[in-house]
């Protein structure tokens, strides 16, 4: 039995409790099977209601560019999507000191709506000198409802294709946004990461560099259609999204698609986010420098 040791407190979670989890926030089991796998680890000093608590996010925990930083503006943009749920709303967040325009960065959620993690993320961008606009695919249903396991119930209703609409409508919206430069980047998590992938895919001619952290590739008949350049960001025990990478690979080589893949040591799934256990702060933060190089190297207006 492998082990993780990088939770923020004193005991080690096994990482059978990681792999179940993603199995549980994927949909793939159901609460009730996650818990009683979770009471079949004899873990010293954890109830298994210890041990589900430290798996699942605390957002009190997230905030590394607090909403009121003096280096940020931010506020909440909507726009309507007639191909998609009718309309979409999201955060939107630029340099208080912005003169002009700059790049941006559209920042998608993973499938639970925009919680506050993704919020934080869309403000470390904007701390970073991009403009950021973080959609809410849930809005529609009346937005995130605080609650992680309610908002993934509320987004498995949607239709997803509509749901992919309103993803291109708002990297068109944010593209052609008065105060972008005209270079647009996208960067996601879990099924944000797919959103990227699959935005490059089937909208080439919006995006400019993608940036998608765990997430499976679009379609394979659309792969053939990316011609923005990608980082993939991969941890190393994430067994079900690295699984679809070799393939992947081999299409964006047979594509000539300008790419790099980074496959951090000893992470899970969701390395990046700081609210759960799965966090790695050392990869999440090499992670995001690279990002964010990766981002002022592609959007550059001199290009």
């Amino acid at each position: 039995m492998t082990t993780n040791n990088n939770h923020k407190d004193n005991f080690t979670i096994p990482q059978e409790a990681f792999d179940w989890y993603d199995e549980y926030a994927h949909g793939m089991i159901d609460r009730r099977t996650f818990m009683k796998r979770l009471a079949s680890l004899a873990v010293v000093g954890m109830s298994t209601n210890i041990l589900a608590s430290a798996l699942l996010p605390n957002y009190a925990q997230a905030e590394q560019v607090s909403f009121n930083d003096e280096d940020i503006t931010a506020s909440y943009e909507t726009f309507e999507s007639p191909l998609g749920l009718g309309s979409v709303q999201g955060y939107f967040v630029k340099p208080a000191n912005l003169s002009g325009t700059a790049p941006a960065i559209l920042v998608v959620h993973e499938n639970r709506g925009l919680n506050p993690y993704i919020k934080d993320v869309a403000r470390r961008a904007a701390k970073a000198g991009f403009i950021a606009f973080a959609p809410d695919i849930l809005h529609t249903l009346g937005g995130y409802p605080g609650n992680d396991d309610e908002g993934r119930k509320m987004q498995r209703t949607l239709d997803r294709a509509k749901v992919e609409q309103d993803f291109i409508a708002s990297a068109k919206y944010l593209k052609s946004h008065e105060l972008c430069n005209g270079k647009l980047g996208g960067v996601g998590f879990c099924f944000g990461g797919y959103v990227i992938n699959m935005l490059a895919a089937r909208a080439p001619e919006v995006i400019n560099a993608g940036v998608p952290f765990y997430g499976t590739p679009a379609a394979k008949e659309l792969r053939k259609n990316i011609k923005s350049p990608l980082m993939i960001q991969l941890g190393e025990l994430d067994k079900r999204v690295n699984a679809t990478w070799d393939e992947y690979e081999q299409d964006l080589k047979a594509n000539n698609v300008d790419y790099v893949m980074h496959m951090y040591e000893n992470a899970n799934h969701g390395f990046h986010n700081d609210s759960t256990s799965r966090y790695v702060q050392k990869s999440a933060d090499l992670a995001w420098e690279r990002t964010i190089t990766f981002f002022n190297k592609h959007l550059s207006t001199a290009l």
